[in-house]
């Protein structure tokens, strides 16, 4: 007799970039049914804690490697396709948005590969946490017309006409996961002439209790060498819109040392 396996389900969905309240509803309906879910270091704690279901197998496949910390891709590839395959509804749950700067390729690929059932839910990325609750609108009217989404991760990648071309342009520049190569973004992109009217915005921890904005003009970083900033994730905001900030800051900042992202370990069953 030949047994025939239910396979369960995929969802890849943005949990959003910090703040539990900004995950969507869709997203949301199914933390709260998942049989397993497997999240990212930059989810807010508060929302699997709150959410999940109690007997959910809750597995922590965050990337942190300034601290050593690396789930291989493989491994939460394996994960998904392992848990799927055993008739189990599972939650990939991504900090911000599910398909911008993550590795959501790897696992659709993964997943189609298998023949396995998925879903793809949006999130609110970092840089539309970042901007809104930092008051620092992407586009403007009289600022800027456009927005590009950037990042530094491989320097080899980027050729010196990229330089030049994002100091000339007039669109806001936000760059992700490029925190450690602030000073070194910050030279290349005077070398090439961006305009000194222009301002940098380091926006730490994002839209959590623990964000920290600071705010730097391309006059002042032209003589001066920009602070190290220790904690991530960071996000920065390049443009003429972050002049915005300080007149339209609303979110309350508090000046602290504490890691949002690094709390409430406890939640976690397994880590791989």
């Amino acid at each position: 007799m030949i047994q025939i396996t239910k396979k369960g389900k995929v969802i890849l969905a943005g949990a959003g970039p910090g703040d539990p309240d900004l995950i969507s509803l869709k997203a949301l309906k199914y933390l709260q049914t998942a049989d397993v879910v497997l999240t990212d270091r930059l989810v807010s704690p508060e929302l699997i804690e709150q959410y999940a279901r109690k007997d959910a197998e809750v597995i922590y496949v965050g990337k942190q490697c300034s601290k050593g910390i690396w789930t291989p891709q493989k491994d939460i590839n394996d994960l998904m396709v392992d848990f799927a395959s055993q008739g189990k509804q599972v939650l990939r749950l991504k900090g911000g948005d599910a398909t911008l700067f993550s590795n959501v390729l790897d696992e659709l690929q993964a997943v189609k590969k298998n023949e396995i059932p998925y879903e793809i839910i949006p999130g609110i990325s970092a840089a539309f946490g970042a901007a809104a609750y930092t008051g620092i609108p992407l586009t403007a009217r009289g600022f800027s017309k456009g927005v590009r989404f950037l990042t530094l991760c491989d320097l080899n990648a980027v050729k010196q006409n990229q330089w030049k071309d994002w100091a000339s342009t007039e669109d806001t520049l936000v760059f992700y996961m490029s925190g450690q190569r602030l000073n070194f973004l910050a030279e290349q992109l005077l070398n090439e002439g961006i305009s000194l009217s222009k301002s940098l915005a380091v926006i730490q921890q994002a839209t959590t209790p623990d964000q920290k904005t600071s705010v730097f003009s391309f006059e002042g970083i032209q003589t001066n060498t920009l602070p190290e900033f220790e904690f991530v994730p960071t996000l920065l905001i390049i443009g003429e819109v972050v002049n915005l900030h300080h007149q339209f800051s609303w979110f309350t900042e508090k000046n602290t040392t504490e890691s949002y992202f690094d709390n409430h370990k406890n939640i976690y069953q397994n880590a791989v």
